[in-house]
């Protein structure tokens, strides 16, 4: 374990580097990579050279972290639309990530019942204000602060529940 730690360590870091311009982020991608690298070997087929395999996992690796910081931004975003964010991706994996992405939000928004979803796409989508919201809704601004309270709650749980078991 140590002989394959020391032989893909610093490879892999500027793999990782080259995507991702936080350092200490780097550096802890790197080591859960070559961790899900060393568990997953008996399963390694040798298609392919053992670094480009590790590479293909920190492909995925780093896609799901670019998911996770963007679903971050739509949730506390103010004003932009899902797509905008979508297309803001940094990553070299934008176009599938972006699909992957509005695909993940329409199908979470579909799960978190009608009036949250509304609720949500007036406020995200249409960039309405809240004091706006409660007119068209016909109550109180503070009705409809504390339900998008709950509708980004349950967003939230809805998508860690989605993203973290991949059903």
């Amino acid at each position: 374990m140590d002989e394959f730690y020391k032989k893909y360590y610093f490879g892999l870091k500027k793999f990782v580097s080259n995507r991702i311009d936080d350092e200490g982020l780097v550096e802890e991608l790197t080591n859960d990579i070559l961790l899900a690298a060393i568990r997953s070997y008996p399963n390694f087929d040798h298609k392919c050279e053992e670094f480009s395999w590790i590479c293909s996992i920190a492909k995925h690796k780093i896609i799901d972290y670019y998911r996770k910081k963007k679903i971050k931004t739509v949730l506390f975003s103010r004003s932009e639309m899902f797509e905008e964010v979508a297309d803001k991706a940094l990553s070299p994996e934008r176009d599938a990530l972006k699909n992957e992405l509005v695909s993940e939000i329409k199908k979470t928004m579909s799960e978190i019942g009608e009036g949250y979803k509304e609720l949500l796409r007036l406020k995200y989508i249409d960039g309405l204000k809240v004091a706006d919201i409660a007119k068209l809704m016909k109550t109180s601004v503070k009705a409809v602060e504390s339900k998008l309270i709950r509708a980004k709650l349950k967003f939230r749980t809805s998508w860690a529940y989605d993203t973290e078991t991949n059903k």
